[in-house]
């Protein structure tokens, strides 16, 4: 990726998911770096980052995304992302592998 904005590790969540960059007049789809955080010293709150590939976008400039969460919040989405994970291993879209 060129010019990437978020840090890229092993400690990152996961650094190539398929992604898209919607609009009313525009999608483009490339691959991401999606990761979640936590402040070092004194974590108040979880942070989810994005940030699509911005060598295969035509509509977006280079840009990441991210969303702050307090803890209620994340296990929230975390209980919603295990819902539809389920849902989608029952239906036999995915072998539950990484």
């Amino acid at each position: 990726m060129p010019n990437r904005l978020l840090r890229v590790n092993a400690y990152t969540t996961l650094d190539l998911v398929d992604a898209a960059a919607r609009g009313h007049d525009f999608e483009d789809e490339a691959v991401a770096v999606l990761n979640v955080t936590s402040p070092r010293e004194n974590p108040d709150h979880v942070t989810l980052q994005l940030e699509l590939d911005n060598g295969q976008l035509e509509s977006v400039s280079p840009h990441a995304d991210e969303v702050t969460l307090s803890a209620a919040e994340a296990r929230t989405l975390a209980a919603a992302l295990e819902s539809h994970a389920e849902k989608v291993e029952a239906a036999g879209g995915t072998d539950g592998s990484a």
